[in-house]
């Protein structure tokens, strides 16, 4: 009975409804003709024409958006970035979004917005290709109600409205969402409320920019944030979203090379046969040569730099400076004045968000989130830049750091620090690692007596190489983390070398390039591109490399050393990723344990001077923050030097290139036996780090109404220094390391993980068997062994490891039966015994 009563309903709805839907897929334009047209239902709205036309309601601020028969099923570029934010809510200005193609799609009476896959490319001889949609998802991110329609002879037009479209979060999540882990006392922003507006609309031919203020309102917040956010209920997010349209053919893709560090719009080939079916396309400017037959001719359209009003006077010429060097690497590739600057005036009747302009922005953030960032979006169908900004920060060069201010005797942890970048993603973070350098440069020429022009010179230097870093981003080139170790230690510091350029690529994070004691000061940077910068150009420029044979000898020149290249994902770190020492940050030359002991050696030599040297201050503040700068050299120094055990040495190079080199050749067992030498005696011994007492009385934090409350102000320094050498100890006894020690065994290496446990045995212990170990070797040694039980346990490594550390462990109970703990201080017998428990868990 029931089933007959359902029966008879869906046939009576199948009347009622089907009839309905036959109709709604039969609609032609016929049934327009219920629709307003977009003159009646805008009548008294202010137009502005472009791209779009777009009606704005002076009563109700609400936006309408025209968009013509013509454009519906065309591909428009969609961009968006950050005008202004805070860094609790997730974001900063100019932090680039999301960028992507968009198409307008009509169905019935609505409008879909769909974003495009553009992660695949077919090759159209091949029969696939008419498959090619199969199994690939476009995204329709909203459907807009169609409010309005004209017909002409031109074609149709239709209205929607931009609010639906951009007053929410469609097109990009702005608020910062809470992770996995982020706890329940995290900033939130609470949820996107009514007062979002748009704040400003710029329509023209190629492009329109929408720019939305998003207010989000959190009643009840845990977390109030810093000072930067007024009030934690109430947070605003700028965020400005373009839409460009389609540029028009003429440029000319150009496909990635695994051997060079490129920025790229990632494809994958669906019709390839290949092992590595990628067809990834390098993000580059448009440049065509005014005269085709020269070697060397301007460009159509040069890439241009507005440096933005904001920008304080004396900086000027430097970051002109900065920019206009890059223009030495165009020439080599074909292009005569291909970079320009230009200031943007005072009474400029455009701002720097107009992404038809790229600008070198200044800004003074609360909490600086960079010192120098710059991105650029592409086209994602070619990889053609079509804009970028760089954005710059005062803290680079004036006194005060968000790293420094966290040398308070909190629990900071530098062995977290010394990796932190890898975690960055594509976000960069060099400004920020130079000025860490700068700091200490500073105060190192101020303890040599240094005149005011070489002080100015050096910021000179370290303000050049920042512009110089951050254009080569925006050229489409990412980090080369192996471009310091081309010179060696001596040659880096003979200008008549270096020539402007101590390392292979400004692109990489190297140690700043300070003389050590006795040795004339040479470039303090880069002031001009290095040979890998030269050469990675080319490769992306050069036209005459659209010609297969061209791109193949120019690649094929990858072997040699000045232009080795490895990026972020090759890094050499504790936390198990990168195997290649030469790959690495803050190091600098051929023999990076040579440059690493000379910076320590200069360390060691200017912090007795910071107290002497230091005056014209109303507190000890700027004391400490050179202090810690030194310091934290120093430590980073040491993580240089560590990453040299275990490492293997990667060449990037094709099969049949002419090179006696090898893809994988282990560390020689001298350099590794050299770096355990210096990180005996710089790291581990007892006087590693020996510090004058009246300093450590001074390095006095400035009060500030309440900032002490619950963190006292006096330094830490125990804390410190085991926190450097656990960073050490991390990279020395990380599995990841040990087992690729016994991994390469097999291609090479000779230094196993029995010999290196046995000389960090000596370096932690054999200076102590006969005396009384000072306090902090008693840390350090604790936490040796709490770390070789682990091991000798065998969480986590292989067995051949877990056999070292038994031998490690056994080396170090002989050691203490040398001299009887009854002719030892009361404190030296109590250490005994705490490394007696610990070792007691294995029997």
């Amino acid at each position: 009975m029931v089933k007959s009563w359902l029966v008879s309903l869906f046939g009576l709805c199948a009347g009622l409804v089907l009839p309905s839907l036959s109709t709604a897929w039969a609609q032609d334009d016929d049934d327009d003709e219920g629709f307003p047209t977009v003159s009646e239902a805008m009548e008294g709205m202010e137009a502005e024409d472009g791209l779009f036309p777009i009606y704005n309601d002076p009563e109700t601020g609400e936006v309408y958006l025209e968009i013509s028969e013509e454009q519906l099923g065309a591909e428009f570029i969609a961009f968006n970035y950050i005008e202004n934010s805070v860094l609790e809510a997730g974001g900063f200005r100019g932090a680039y979004g999301t960028q992507s193609i968009l198409r307008f799609d009509r169905h019935f009476d609505r409008i879909e917005v769909v974003e495009v896959n553009t992660s695949f490319v077919f090759d159209e001889d091949n029969p696939v290709s008419r498959a090619a949609d199969a199994n690939i998802s476009d995204a329709i991110l909203t459907s807009l109600e169609i409010i309005a329609i004209t017909e002409d002879d031109e074609g149709d037009s239709f209205l929607v409205s931009a609010d639906d479209l951009l007053l929410d979060e469609t097109l990009e999540i702005v608020r910062n969402l809470p992770g996995p882990f982020s706890g329940p006392f995290s900033f939130e922003v609470g949820d996107l409320t009514s007062a979002t507006k748009f704040s400003e609309i710029r329509n023209y031919p190629e492009n329109v920019d929408f720019v939305v203020d998003y207010v989000f309102y959190n009643p009840y917040p845990f977390n109030g944030g810093s000072d930067a956010v007024t009030d934690a209920r109430s947070v605003t997010v700028k965020v400005q979203h373009s839409f460009i349209a389609m540029p028009d053919d003429g440029f000319t893709p150009r496909i990635d090379d695994y051997r060079v560090g490129y920025f790229f719009d990632q494809k994958t080939n669906l019709t390839s046969d290949s092992a590595t079916p990628y067809h990834d396309l390098i993000n580059r400017w448009r440049l065509v040569k005014k005269d085709p037959e020269a070697e060397i001719s301007d460009p159509v359209e040069p890439i241009t730099w507005w440096i933005e009003n904001t920008t304080p006077y004396e900086f000027r010429d430097a970051i002109e400076e900065g920019v206009l060097a890059w223009n030495e690497a165009f020439e080599a590739a074909g292009f005569s004045n291909a970079v320009v600057v230009k200031v943007q005036p005072d009474d400029a009747d455009w701002d720097a968000g107009d992404i038809r302009y790229n600008v070198l922005r200044w800004t003074s953030s609360p909490i600086p989130p960079f010192g120098g960032y710059g991105p650029s979006f592409t086209n994602p169908r070619t990889g053609e830049i079509l804009g970028a900004d760089i954005m710059l920060e005062l803290s680079f060069l004036f006194n005060y750091d968000r790293l420094v201010t966290t040398f308070d005797g909190k629990a900071l942890s530098l062995e977290l620090e010394h990796d932190r970048h890898e975690h960055e993603g594509r976000l960069c973070v060099a400004g920020e690692e130079m000025r860490q350098g700068l700091m200490f440069s500073a105060a190192a020429l101020q303890a040599s007596g240094a005149s005011q022009d070489e002080m100015d010179e050096l910021v000179r230097q370290s303000l050049v190489s920042l512009i110089m870093h951050e254009v080569g981003h925006t050229l489409g080139l990412n980090h080369n983390m192996k471009g310091s170790s081309v010179y060696g230690p001596r040659e880096v510091h003979d200008p008549s070398v270096t020539q402007g350029a101590p390392s292979a690529s400004v692109m990489d994070y190297h140690a700043p390039n300070l003389a050590p004691v006795g040795v004339e000061q040479g470039d303090f940077d880069h002031t001009r591109p290095g040979t890998y910068d030269i050469w990675a150009v080319g490769f992306g420029y050069n036209p005459d490399l659209d010609d297969p044979e061209a791109r193949a000898a120019h690649l094929a020149q990858s072997s040699e050393l000045k232009h080795t290249f490895g990026n972020d994902a090759d890094i050499i770190s504790s936390w198990g990723r990168g195997v290649d020492p030469r790959t690495n940050v803050f190091d600098m030359s051929s023999d990076p344990v040579a440059y690493a002991v000379d910076r320590i050696e200069l360390v060691k030599s200017v912090i007795p001077t910071l107290l002497e040297s230091y005056e014209g201050e109303d507190s000890y503040e700027a004391l400490r923050d050179r202090f810690y700068t030194a310091m934290f050299q120093h430590s980073r120094m040491g993580s240089v030097i560590s990453r040299q055990v275990g490492g293997v040495y990667v060449e990037r190079i094709a099969p049949g290139q002419e090179t006696d080199k090898a893809p994988y050749t282990p560390v020689p067992r001298a350099t590794q036996r050299a770096a355990m030498d210096a990180l005996a005696e710089y790291v581990f011994a007892p006087d590693a780090f020996d510090l004058p007492e009246d300093l450590l009385q001074h390095i006095q934090l400035q009060r500030r109404g309440f900032n002490f409350w619950g963190n006292p102000e006096d330094p830490k320094m125990h804390a410190f220094v085991l926190s450097a050498q656990r960073s050490v100890m991390s990279h020395l006894l990380s599995p990841v390391t040990l087992t690729r020690m016994v991994d390469s065994e097999l291609y090479g290496n000779a230094y196993s993980p029995t010999e290196m446990l046995l000389d960090l045995n000596e370096a932690v212990f054999g200076r102590d068997l006969v005396g009384n170990p000072n306090t902090f070797r008693k840390n350090l040694q604790v936490e040796y062994v709490q770390r070789l039980v682990v091991m000798a346990y065998g969480y986590g490594y292989p067995p051949a490891v877990q056999s070292a550390a038994f031998a490690a462990v056994e080396d170090i109970k002989s050691r203490f039966t040398i001299i009887p703990d009854v002719f030892l201080p009361a404190g030296t017998r109590a250490h005994r015994a705490t490394i007696r428990m610990e070792l007691s868990w294995l029997r």
